[in-house]
């Protein structure tokens, strides 16, 4: 008996699927249509918490929640993508076009229940492969962040070590003040 496997799915076809930006959104990695995990209350608030932060510390870059991002053969949407302004490309109009090719310079992931480690890792390492200067997989139950950066070794940080961020980000946080975010409402926020 001989089984036929289907064809990988292209990038294009995924591209024209209707409902790849339903909530969660959905990714293509290596010819598959992959959804996202649906993300919880302490993802989403942590999620909302760090994105503004990240927007308070710069006026380089922007912190984009659910951004699609679709290079190098990929289409992922990041639960941040930190992108330079002068990296988002206008419109005629002035407007920032919807599609954005590129890998974000800075993308955080947050691990949602359920979600597999070795596929968050894989975007992340892909990211950094294609542009991406720093990579962070927040993980909410293990209290920690993983860092990645270009051409080093991934660093696990707990407590209050101080947190790598990409230049031009002023920004100085440790896994104990993130995850103090999650719990807390903007006007205590470090």
């Amino acid at each position: 008996m001989t089984t036929r496997l289907a064809p990988p799915l292209t990038l294009e076809d995924f591209l024209k699927l209707p409902y790849i930006e339903d909530s969660p959104a959905w990714e293509y990695v290596d010819g598959v249509a992959i959804q996202k995990p649906i993300p919880k209350a302490r993802h989403s608030i942590l999620q909302k918490h760090l994105v503004a932060e990240v927007d308070g510390s710069t006026t380089d870059y922007t912190a984009l929640p659910e951004l699609r991002c679709t290079f190098s053969g990929r289409s992922i949407v990041p639960d941040i993508a930190v992108i330079a302004w002068d990296r988002i490309r206008l419109s005629e109009t002035g407007e920032p076009e919807d599609d954005f090719t590129a890998a974000p310079d800075w993308i955080i992931e947050i691990l949602s229940p359920g979600q597999r480690v070795s596929r968050v890792i894989d975007n992340i390492l892909h990211c950094l492969k294609h542009g991406s200067k720093l990579g962070w997989m927040v993980d909410l139950d293990d209290y920690s962040v993983l860092i990645f950066a270009p051409q080093q070794e991934p660093e696990i940080c707990r407590g209050d070590r101080q947190l790598k961020v990409i230049d031009g980000i002023q920004l100085a946080l440790t896994p104990q003040q993130i995850f103090v975010l999650q719990y807390t409402t903007p006007a205590a926020w470090p």
